[in-house]
């Protein structure tokens, strides 16, 4: 005799449920799976309304992953120093030199951005590197 699995009884299933005010493609097309399930034999479901639905089933995809594509864009560009700082490339940058001892203030003009590690590194006209944040100011070049 064939045995039932315990973990199907009723009494296992959540007896409350989390409602959500959005309706994913997931939950669109369980409620076309279920609407064609239960259609009345006699009366099928006309061409046109399961034509339409099929074609809001495909917008509702394209739309999310479009969505999706900005997000990742998005948050790709926020996460990038180099996209950053590039509004810096040809600028007239000044900065507290790096030798000890001596407390001078350097300006040189930015010919590139690049990245290392996740912070700005600028590379100056006067062959020099520097971390964009210890630049003191930014002009346009004379």
């Amino acid at each position: 005799m064939a045995k039932i699995d315990p973990s199907m009884y009723l009494h296992n299933k959540p007896e409350t449920r989390t409602p959500s005010p959005e309706l994913g493609k997931d939950e669109f097309l369980k409620i076309l799976m279920t609407q064609l399930q239960n259609q009345d034999p006699t009366s099928p479901m006309n061409d046109r309304e399961f034509i339409s639905q099929m074609a809001t089933f495909s917008s509702l995809e394209q739309m999310t992953n479009m969505t999706n594509s900005i997000n990742t864009l998005v948050e790709s560009q926020l996460v990038s120093p180099v996209i950053e700082y590039s509004h810096m490339l040809g600028k007239q940058v000044s900065y507290q030199s790096s030798e000890e001892g001596a407390e001078e203030v350097i300006s040189s003009r930015v010919v590139s951005v690049s990245q290392k590690d996740g912070w700005a590194i600028l590379q100056l006209e006067n062959e020099e590197e520097i971390y964009a944040d210890s630049v003191l100011s930014v002009s346009d070049p004379d």
